[in-house]
């Protein structure tokens, strides 16, 4: 914020003024902290100290109501609050009318996003044929399915539609129409919905289709949260027979509170052995499922095979009536459960043709590490950071010159393989706040809107840091910041000569750095974020949709 100094204000209001500045920031750079401390949402906090920043701005800017002169910074405004702030239609209005700006009603607001977005599209268009990995997903707004599915390696919204139902047909129109926009599957990533999956290999029967790892085993890790609960029960119950033993007076009471104590700790000991065998094996099982093994060889579907059944048998042991049940399903997709792993088989063998065997291994597990930086926490990162650093220093020896070219080789072939639907879960976490705010009550236009600034703004934190999701696609810097290209793209529609004659969803074209790569060309999605006008304003917590 640039401040200027204001003739007509007297030096104790200026104090003042850089007080409550100053304040400002601090309460700003402890947003979280004081949400948290005083139960109130991280959302509508923001909303205050963004309405705080705006009342400084007027106050101590020579440019006051500088949004009122420029209607384009107006509308920036209004972009912002709507989409990057998550302002529900009520809250904005309320806003605009503390700062005096208009125009502030609801209806205008509404009708402001409706015609922003109302000729853009809501699938991407692709120049040329395009290869991508899908990830797909179903979401609900008042119980009408949205129908989603994003590119794995950018994150790029591909599709997104308001569906009148789920079933295999819809989503089959869901992926041919990806096709017409120039979009060819590699293979998609899902849970197991069955319109989701029989769309999907109706439309693209010889394409590969991996079961998300996360609902495969999600009823397994139930089993062991309900294990620990028991265990702390059981743990309860043994202080308070121990309690009750530590009272008894008469020899009679002594040895009844005894035999109490006894049982209450056998319990006690059986439920906390079983959750921790329990625990151990699904750790063992989480490291077979990794995609290299701690010596940074790539592992094959032979070997994760009869680890699993080793493992599946060693839990089926166990002495709980839940994991049998739970462990039927896993037994019959255990094939479904190892495809990524026949990609990794091939993937090696194609490395090692290239790579020096011993610089390979290296790389792996360099990229390994690397991988888990972005998922684990403050401790595994900087131990994942270390050993990530550790083998990166190997293979530079081993390959000199060479490590470089070789390294992004590696890398981005691995990079290939997916396991997993979870970048689709980021990008629902990211729909859910606008669905709240309009109580469900989304418009296709809402969609279409959401998805031109997820695909345009850029990530602020994780590996994708500093790129768009559309960067990421095409492979082109973008020129301006998202809601910049959206009042672009509205003011090129009003210099249409004759709007009766173009299509309803004209295209954004983005230039192409092919780089090598299959050249690309994006759509850029952008329907109005439609609210009822009586909608009542609804609390909530903002949710972080940044990628990991």
């Amino acid at each position: 914020m640039k401040f200027t100094r204001r003739p007509d204000l007297d030096p104790h209001t200026r104090i003042e003024i850089v007080r409550l500045a100053w304040l400002y920031q601090g309460i700003y750079g402890k947003m979280t902290q004081i949400a948290q401390a005083y139960q109130i949402s991280r959302t509508f906090l923001y909303q205050l100290l963004l309405a705080a920043n705006l009342q400084l701005e007027v106050l101590f800017s020579e440019e006051k109501r500088l949004f009122q002169k420029d209607h384009r910074h107006f509308d920036q405004l209004l972009l912002l609050l709507r989409l990057e702030g998550k302002c529900s239609l009520l809250s904005l209005s309320s806003i605009l009318k503390a700062l005096d700006y208009h125009p502030n009603a609801v209806g205008y607001l509404s009708q402001f996003f409706h015609s922003a977005g109302q000729t853009l599209p809501s699938t991407l268009l692709m120049p040329s044929k395009t290869w991508v990995f899908y990830l797909s997903d179903e979401i609900f707004a008042l119980h009408v399915p949205i129908l989603l599915t994003i590119d794995a390696q950018s994150t790029a919204i591909l599709n997104i539609e308001l569906a009148s139902d789920r079933s295999a047909d819809t989503w089959r129109a869901h992926f041919e129409a990806l096709e017409e926009h120039q979009f060819f599957s590699l293979g998609m990533a899902s849970d197991r919905g069955l319109g989701l999956v029989a769309g999907y290999q109706a439309a693209c029967d010889l394409a590969l289709w991996v079961a998300d790892y996360f609902h495969e085993f999600r009823d397994l890790f139930k089993v062991l949260h309900q294990l620990e609960r028991k265990a702390y029960a059981a743990i309860a119950k043994e202080d308070d027979a121990a309690r009750k033993f530590a009272g008894a007076k008469s020899a009679a009471n002594l040895a009844k509170r005894l035999h109490q104590y006894d049982t209450a700790h056998q319990a006690c000991e059986q439920a906390m052995a079983l959750y921790d065998q329990l625990a151990l094996l699904l750790h063992l099982l989480r490291e077979a499922l990794q995609l290299c093994s701690p010596h940074g060889r790539l592992r094959t579907q032979e070997n994760v095979r009869s680890e699993l059944l080793l493992l599946f048998d060693m839990i089926a042991a166990l002495d709980c009536a839940a994991i049998t049940h739970t462990l039927k399903p896993l037994h019959q997709h255990l094939e479904d459960i190892i495809v990524p792993f026949a990609q990794a088989e091939a993937i090696a063998a194609e490395l090692r043709a290239v790579v020096p065997h011993d610089a390979l291994d290296f790389l792996v597990l360099a990229w390994h590490h690397d991988h888990l930086v972005y998922q684990a926490g403050s401790k595994q990162k900087r131990y994942h950071q270390s050993e990530r650093e550790f083998s990166w220093a190997c293979a530079e020896g081993l390959l000199g010159d060479e490590f470089d070219t070789l390294k992004a080789l590696v890398f981005n072939k691995l990079d290939a393989i997916v396991r997993a639907s979870s970048l689709v879960e980021m990008v629902n976490s990211l729909i859910r706040p606008y669905l709240s705010s309009c109580k469900g009550q989304i418009t296709q236009e809402a969609l279409n809107l959401i998805m031109f600034y997820h695909n345009h703004r850029r990530y602020k934190s994780g590996k994708r840091q500093g790129k768009a999701p559309i960067e990421l696609l095409t492979g082109e810097p973008l020129p301006a910041e998202w809601w910049e290209l959206l009042l672009q793209q509205g003011t090129k529609e009003e210099a249409a000569p004759d709007s009766s004659t173009l299509p309803s969803r004209p295209a954004l074209q983005l230039m192409v750095n092919n780089d090598g790569r299959t050249g690309r060309q994006a759509m850029a999605p952008c329907r109005a974020l439609v609210e009822p006008t009586g909608a009542a304003e609804n609390n909530r917590q903002q949710t972080d949709a940044e990628a990991a």
